[in-house]
């Protein structure tokens, strides 16, 4: 089944979404082609963030679709805000309702599925957010709010001040970015294992029937370049290599198909541009993983259990 339902919403979603960060370089030509791509392969999802391309994201999305001639309703809209370059963080009321007006704009359209509030200020103040969600929902500029890279006890007070729930949650997850999962083995124990940042925040989710939807799914460390067939991970390749031919389809796809496999029910965000890899991505929701094939892979990648 290529869809699910995003949170509580009554969105029903790809569980392979498009991240559009990189698409503000592309020619009208190039990002017809891309969306065109993932429309054709079943992505009805599309994410944005007001900062990708500084707001070109947002308008040579909004330019292909338009060519396209692709109906609004036919397609799910989300976009992110709260990061200020050259400030920080701003989830204030005026900064979140003021950004929301422009994407609009950009985007050519009335309203969002989902906004979510990209990363956390520091200095944010819940019941201002509240206010702005109202006003948003109200005058149906928006459906839905998330947020994005926070913790569980972020979620929980946010969610206190709300009278909607929030239903996403956009976090990194992948093969070789475990740590929501790996931390869980080690709890009452005095052994250290990289990833305390991320003890629970899963469990929360999955209890609150908050999406996860995993950014990054091909990136090893911070941003250093991805790991399938990188010399640096022999191991790891050498079994999606294995799987991938029991299975009758690519290390790409399976690397995705292993994040679906997690009873959580995330959401897979690529944001590769390549219609090809689009398309291997897009396939990871035909392969069914078994329980031991997920934990083979998770090993594979240096991950550890007790």
């Amino acid at each position: 089944m290529k869809y699910q339902y995003l949170g509580s919403s009554s969105l029903r979603v790809s569980k392979v979404a498009l991240g559009l960060m990189r698409i503000s370089d592309k020619t009208h030509d190039e990002a017809k082609i891309i969306i065109k791509t993932a429309l054709d392969a079943g992505i009805n999802f599309f994410d944005h963030a007001d900062i990708y391309g500084n707001g070109k994201s947002e308008i040579v999305f909004a330019k292909a679709m338009e060519e396209l001639n692709i109906p609004r309703e036919s397609y799910i809209l989300q976009s992110k805000v709260g990061i200020r370059p050259g400030i920080a963080y701003d989830f204030s009321k005026e900064h979140i309702l003021a950004s929301v007006d422009k994407i609009l704009e950009r985007l050519n359209t009335t309203y969002l599925d989902s906004l979510l509030l990209h990363r956390p200020d520091m200095l944010w103040e819940p019941e201002e957010i509240k206010e702005a969600f109202v006003e948003l929902k109200e005058s149906g500029k928006v459906r839905y709010f998330g947020v994005s890279n926070m913790n569980q006890f972020q979620v929980s007070y946010l969610q206190s001040k709300l009278d909607f729930p929030l239903i996403a949650n956009q976090l990194q997850y992948s093969i070789m970015h475990a740590d929501m999962s790996s931390t869980n083995v080690f709890v009452n124990t005095n052994l250290k294992q990289d990833g305390f940042n991320s003890i629970g925040i899963l469990d929360y989710m999955r209890e609150h029937n908050i999406t996860i939807q995993a950014w990054s799914p091909f990136q090893y460390g911070r941003y250093e370049g991805v790991y399938i067939d990188n010399p640096k991970f022999p191991e790891l390749n050498k079994k999606l290599d294995e799987l991938a031919k029991k299975h009758n389809t690519t290390k790409t796809t399976l690397a995705v198909a292993w994040i679906l496999r997690h009873p959580a029910k995330m959401q897979v965000l690529v944001g590769s541009m390549t219609p090809s890899r689009i398309k291997e991505c897009a396939n990871a929701v035909n392969i069914n993983l078994t329980k031991e094939e997920w934990y083979e892979i998770y090993f594979a990648a240096g991950n550890k259990i007790l």
